[in-house]
């Protein structure tokens, strides 16, 4: 409004300054020139003079509101062009539409996250609704034309190939002079983090699981200890092979139970990392008789095979190197179906290294997510079944002890794992020279 009040002030006084000059010359040339001129002479001179006046004022008037017009055109251009620079900049999709759902605006960050080109989705329809979405976008629509904010919502949108995805949303009104109300729907791609989440929640479940098992651990440790005490005295006091044999059997069973209550608690007591030489067979037949109950809930079947490993010392973590163990194991136990079959075999693969390989006759893991197995929170299972962690920290637990890991599969040929330590002289010499 101020800027075209300065318009018309600009053109009113530059025309009145033009007819004053325009008059103020005529009259000193009718002065000087035509003092004596008669009545028909002066009657022409006054015509002359408008006819002057009208054509000068036409000529300005036009030459002003056609520079006027240039320059507005020049600000509306760049205008134009700095709001769709910056709508194809914002990295959240960007889409206007009508109440009837007709696009009329879709912004780069549209196109590449729902696979619909500006020029063809722009006049029609959306396409991005997924099944069931319908009523709960008239709902936000309403709440948008009484007023009220739609900030920051979770909820799905479809793109033109694949499954519908998590997307944070924004929906504003949005209105040109008095015209109709649009709704402008702002979306970000939200699935990493929720995925982010989704695993957040997984290792605190897991985390709370780990503190309710070394509690029940814990609380059975006494009475299995009063229990096994007990068979002992009975034993003592029985009389008769026949009873003595199942007193033993007891016995038996209640020492693999204190055994795996104990090794529960270990495996769950958080403790610095201390590194010392180890028997690798004996290790491996440790956490194999730790795992077999587990693996004999489903049905199958453990081969182990420590033979190369006995008498094999590395310098590890005990904790950690059976926190390795038991995760190939668990991977292994998921892979394979109720009758399959895991092997664990200690290999002596050079004077200075010895390590070991997990395989199972599962169904194998193809090529392009074989490159990925060691990506935190990657995992092929389904939801619920893992977090995606147990490779990535089997790889840590590794190259913290100087090794390496190497997964190989091929689709319907089940999986092997094969981790390759060094010997506990190698790994010491390893480590002064390192220092």
């Amino acid at each position: 409004m101020a800027e075209k009040r300065w318009f018309w002030a600009t053109l009113t006084l530059s025309s009145i300054t033009i007819v004053s000059v325009v008059f103020a010359v005529m009259e000193l040339a009718e002065n000087r020139f035509f003092r004596n001129a008669n009545y028909v002479t002066l009657h022409y001179l006054y015509i002359t003079r408008g006819v002057a006046s009208s054509l000068l004022l036409a000529f300005w008037a036009a030459w002003f509101v056609l520079r006027q017009r240039r320059k507005s055109e020049e600000d509306l251009r760049r205008s134009r062009e700095r709001y769709r620079g910056l709508l194809e900049a914002f990295p959240g999709a960007v889409i206007l539409y009508d109440s009837g759902l007709q696009v009329l605006e879709w912004n780069a960050s549209a196109e590449r996250m729902y696979g619909y080109a500006r020029d063809r989705i722009c006049g029609r329809q959306l396409p991005i609704l997924p099944a069931g979405k319908m009523s709960e976008l008239e709902e936000f629509m309403g709440r948008v034309a009484r007023g009220e904010a739609v900030l920051d919502v979770e909820t799905t949108r479809l793109p033109r190939n694949g499954e519908p995805f998590e997307v944070q949303l924004s929906l504003l009104p949005f209105r040109e002079s008095a015209g109709p109300m649009y709704y402008l729907e702002v979306t970000s791609d939200i699935r990493e983090r929720v995925r982010w989440r989704e695993h957040m929640l997984e290792i605190e479940k897991l985390t709370s699981m780990g503190k309710m098992a070394a509690g029940t651990a814990h609380h059975l440790n006494s009475p299995l200890a009063a229990l096994l005490i007990r068979v002992q005295l009975m034993r003592r006091r029985a009389t008769g092979g026949a009873l003595d044999e199942d007193m033993a059997r007891i016995e038996e069973g209640l020492n693999f139970c204190g055994h795996f209550v104990q090794r529960l608690l270990d495996f769950t007591r958080v403790t610095p990392v201390e590194k010392k030489d180890l028997d690798l067979g004996a290790i491996v037949e440790s956490v194999a008789a730790f795992f077999l109950p587990a693996i004999q809930s489903k049905r199958a079947t453990l081969l182990v095979d420590a033979s190369e490993g006995k008498g094999q010392q590395v310098c590890a973590d005990r904790n950690l190197l059976e926190t390795l163990l038991l995760i190939l194991l668990s991977n292994a136990l998921d892979a394979v179906s109720p009758g399959g079959e895991i092997r664990i075999r200690c290999r002596r693969i050079s004077p200075d290294r010895v390590g070991f390989a997990v395989s199972d006759n599962g169904p194998g893991i193809g090529a392009a997510h074989l490159a990925r197995v060691f990506e935190p929170f990657f995992t092929t299972k389904e939801p619920g079944k893992g977090t995606g962690l147990g490779l990535a920290i089997a790889r840590n637990v590794v190259l913290e002890h100087g090794g390496s890991i190497q997964i190989e599969s091929e689709p319907g040929a089940g999986a092997t794992a094969y981790v390759d330590l060094p010997a506990a002289g190698a790994a010491r010499l390893a480590g002064r020279i390192g220092k």
